[in-house]
């Protein structure tokens, strides 16, 4: 801040990220009476972060001392401030009122509700069984499905409803933070909208709900250790609030967490670099056989038939995310090719990405492998099945066949990444803290950025965060403000003024050809239709509204055309 900052517009809240956290933090700032600004660098329609790509799974329990003991079993060795675990562990053990009182659901209980014979969750229900007061934890859904956004579009439904208290902007990053010079105090935003830096005062208070650096390359080399990750979720987490903390000294944590989640011990089959990585839940066939895994020089280093829990695999008395590998194949032989193609392939390009030659010396020069690195992995792969016994990793002798002599093929794969944990420090209060722990006046954390969880992890805790912290945050930012009007420029007050015009010709006008069937509360006047043509919209996927429109006469259907979508092309 200097004395030449002139500022644009004002707001009372001011939020960054229009994720899980973000529209929590909205929400709760709006019922408290501010009058928000809710920006998100992603365009519409891809706003949602990591809480849209999720399992939509959240975090919940039946007792506070036990689940305390589990949680701090899972954070071990780490130590971590009481008042924090006490915030997390007793918003968790909440979460079902939290459901019933700002969601509007009662909530499916994946422990006492949800039907394990159609799908076993048990898995991710109870992640570390032999760890104390884990039979407290509970996961919540709103209802019997999973990764299908249903949790993130009733967070954003809340945001869209209060139009009246916050303001939406899409494709809008936040560029820097606005920080009084002399007491440190975060006084607002610039933000970047429509191709204009604008100066954006926040009268209670900046909240951060950025999300994490998943798709900031330098950042996963700098504080991962890995060359490259390739992340299953949102692709517009490049780590904006760590830079933005970092400007106004905010402290560091957890920096070194992240999670994983997919096939093996989190893996996929490589792909293009700034694309998001296809999420194979399970490929038995990866593990089953006449194949194993190879790190970059070509040697086994993990039992692959191992299951995972969010990327970690058990190392020496703990579970840790295997320090991800540069180029790791999949290594078969001709046996496997068969067997793998007797099903059905774990995606459409399976053939056109596996490498093939007649020796494992070749292959090895293929994949940049050392040829005998490879071929002593093999040579005691198939020692270990004579012998009865992996010795090496420990991976079950019944699911092993040696190798025959060839061809020999090997798959691309790559480390996924779920989510980051690191960031600015906060505490119980989503106050971010500089290194001294004092907390820097009217800056606010919640969700990914800086997120609670290091060590281990258990699925639905970041979720359960996202929800805790931003209700925290946005309450606090709006705590003992006398609410005011936000000041818009006046292009903002025109596209406003636009946007209200358009919808109230979308509610008087009417289709010609709109079907009686047409069940969608969205209307569809914007859209051109023929004789025997009829719109439909839904908002059911992932990526808010689809619409369609359906040429149908004489009882046949003649053609779909999809006129509008923000799916995610590699999401079934």
């Amino acid at each position: 801040m200097t004395a030449e900052t002139n500022w644009d517009q004002t707001y009372d809240v001011v939020v960054l990220g229009f994720g899980g956290a973000g529209a929590t933090a909205a929400r709760f700032a709006a019922d408290a009476g501010a009058q928000v600004l809710l920006v998100d660098s992603a365009p519409e329609g891809h706003e949602g972060g990591n809480t849209r790509y999720a399992g939509q799974v959240v975090g919940a329990g039946t007792d506070f001392d036990q689940l305390k003991a589990y949680y701090k079993a899972m954070t071990a060795p780490m130590h971590l401030d009481e008042d924090m675990i006490d915030t997390y562990v007793d918003g968790m053990v909440k979460m079902p009122d939290y459901f019933r009182k700002y969601l509007g659901v009662e909530p499916l209980s994946i422990a006492k509700d949800w039907d394990h014979s159609k799908v076993d969750l048990h898995g991710i229900l109870h992640e570390f069984p032999d760890f104390p007061g884990v039979n407290a934890y509970d996961l919540l859904v709103v209802h019997e499905r999973q990764f299908d956004s249903a949790l993130w579009k009733k967070l954003r439904k809340e945001v869209l409803d209060r139009s009246d208290k916050i303001t939406v902007w899409y494709s809008s990053p936040a560029k820097h933070l606005v920080q009084d010079s002399q007491t440190g105090a975060v006084l607002g935003a610039q933000i970047e909208h429509d191709h204009v830096l604008l100066n954006i005062k926040a009268r209670g208070g900046v909240i951060m709900a950025t999300g994490g650096f998943e798709n900031n390359p330098a950042m996963i080399q700098d504080y991962l250790k890995a060359s490259r990750l390739a992340p299953i979720g949102s692709l517009y987490n490049k780590g904006d609030g760590i830079k933005l903390g970092e400007e106004v000294g905010a402290d560091m944590w957890h920096m070194a967490n992240y999670e994983s989640l997919g096939m093996l011990h989190g893996l996929t089959f490589a792909g293009p670099a700034g694309t998001r990585g296809r999420l194979i839940l399970s490929w038995p066939k990866a593990a089953d056989g006449s194949t194993f895994t190879v790190g970059d020089d070509g040697s086994r280093y993990f039992n692959e038939a191992e299951a995972n829990k969010h990327g970690h695999i058990y190392y020496h008395g703990t579970w840790q995310v295997p320090i991800a590998n540069d180029h790791p194949h999949l290594i078969f032989d001709q046996a496997q090719w068969d067997a793998i193609h007797a099903d059905k392939l774990p995606v459409d390009n399976f053939d056109d990405i596996t490498i093939k030659a007649a020796t494992l010396e070749d292959l090895a020069k293929l994949i940049n492998a050392k040829p005998d690195v490879l071929v002593k992995a093999r040579q005691d792969f198939d020692h270990f099945v004579e012998a009865g016994r992996d010795y090496a990793f420990d991976r079950p002798v019944a699911t092993m066949r040696a190798f025959d002599d060839g061809p020999y093929y090997a798959v691309p794969l790559r480390q996924t990444v779920l989510n980051t944990q690191g960031g600015p420090r906060r505490n119980s209060r989503a106050e971010v803290l500089k290194p001294d722990g004092q907390a820097i006046k009217n800056l606010y954390s919640a969700g990914e950025l800086g997120g609670i969880n290091a060590n281990q992890y258990q699925g639905g805790n970041n979720l359960a965060e996202c929800l805790i912290w931003g209700k925290i945050a946005g309450e606090n930012a709006a705590h003992g403000l006398t609410p005011t009007a936000a000041t818009k420029t006046a292009a903002h007050t025109d596209a406003n003024s636009g946007a209200s015009e358009k919808q109230s010709d979308q509610q008087t006008d009417a289709t010609s050809g709109a079907s009686e069937h047409d069940s969608s509360k969205s209307e569809t006047t914007d859209y051109h239709v023929g004789p025997n043509q009829y719109i439909g919209v839904s908002d059911a996927g992932m990526g808010n509204e689809i619409v369609v429109r359906v040429t149908y006469a004489a009882g046949k259907l003649e053609n779909v055309e999809v006129l509008k979508q923000s799916e995610s092309a590699d999401v079934d």
